[in-house]
């Protein structure tokens, strides 16, 4: 199965090989394959985490998506993020064959999330509202068929305009994260499906980035889109893309807001989030995108959940992933000699 690569691949691969040419006095208790796409190495293989691994007994290797899984390794942990059906059926067989080898995370659950028609079921399953807040989904509509008809579903469905535009499925292509925002209903002819469509839920600009790596859970903010009053859409009309807005660029962490929109939700109403999460999906890697209602203090969305996010982007990540690593219960590192 070949994938490809890009022109600095190389450099970050001797980066890599710089770091791992240090050495360390620490036996290894941990070997860590990793297929990762060549953006996911860049992001998230840095010389940081390579070299605390190395300190704490964790040794990374490449996995080649071009030879046979099994005659790689061995390996006690694997890490994957690679996109295609060929390579689910690689992993999924691999799992099967070796019951000893934890897989992070399963194909099946994987693929879970690569439809935002199921994504967001667990969330809306959940019913999740306790004296720490309330966690729910906006409403949203799937549309696979003619766009002539969008219109008349979405007032049917009863969708209050405005409406944010997701590509139905997420293959890790750019396009399957373009977002657009449809303001009119006649406009909403003009798009392609197969798509969702979710009410636009004012929040203050501010949206929560939730990271769960095992049961260590840590959250920023990023700034997001702002709110539209009932005014601005009387005057808006048409479909407009908008840019990624919770890339890291867009931290919100250290910007001058108001305490109300600012303030992160209660700890313990994340935790069970996550935990309840982590059950019905299946995933130990995974981030939440929340939003809170604009003028509550307690009312939050999930508008979106990722598999194996941008965790180079998340502060001290190499800290928190490699004691994640150290913490999974496994068979065959407790007998690896010492080397």
């Amino acid at each position: 199965m070949r994938v490809n690569g890009d022109e600095g691949e190389d450099k970050h691969t001797k980066e890599i090989e710089q770091v791992e040419e240090l050495g360390s006095i620490v036996p290894t208790k941990l070997v860590v394959g990793y297929a990762l796409t060549s953006k996911k190495k860049k992001s998230f293989m840095q010389p940081k985490l390579i070299g605390l691994a190395r300190n704490k007994g964790i040794s990374f290797i490449a996995i080649d998506p071009n030879r046979t899984l099994s005659d790689q390794g061995p390996f006690d942990v694997v890490l994957h993020k690679l996109p295609g059906r060929e390579w689910c059926e690689v992993i999924e067989e691999y799992r099967q064959k070796h019951p000893e080898v934890t897989v992070l995370d399963p194909p099946n659950a994987v693929q879970h999330l690569h439809n935002r028609q199921s994504m967001l079921q667990d969330v809306a399953d959940l019913n999740l509202s306790d004296s720490h807040g309330t966690v729910c989904v906006p409403k949203q509509l799937t549309i696979t068929k003619d766009p002539s008809s969008i219109p008349n579903e979405v007032a049917k469905a009863g969708l209050k305009l405005p409406l944010v535009v997701k590509p139905l499925l997420v293959d890790g292509s750019a396009k399957s994260h373009e977002l657009f925002l449809a303001y009119d209903q006649c406009s909403l002819s003009e798009l392609e499906p197969p798509l969702v469509l979710q009410e636009f839920v004012n929040h203050g600009g501010v949206l929560f980035k939730i990271y769960i790596v095992g049961e260590a859970i840590k959250v920023v903010r990023r700034f997001s889109l702002p709110n539209i009053s009932k005014r601005e859409l009387e005057k808006l009309a048409g479909v407009f893309r908008f840019p990624r807005v919770s890339c890291a660029a867009a931290s919100a962490d250290d910007a001058d807001l108001d305490p109300s929109i600012a303030e992160l939700p209660q700890r313990p109403l994340l935790e069970r989030l996550a935990r309840e999460l982590r059950q019905r999906l299946g995933l130990r890697l995974f981030n939440v995108d929340m939003i809170r209602e604009y003028g509550t203090k307690d009312v939050f969305y999930v508008i979106d959940i990722n598999y194996f996010p941008g965790y180079g982007k998340m502060p001290e990540y190499e800290h928190i992933f490699t004691d994640f690593l150290l913490s999974l219960p496994q068979i065959m590192y407790k007998k690896r000699p010492a080397t």
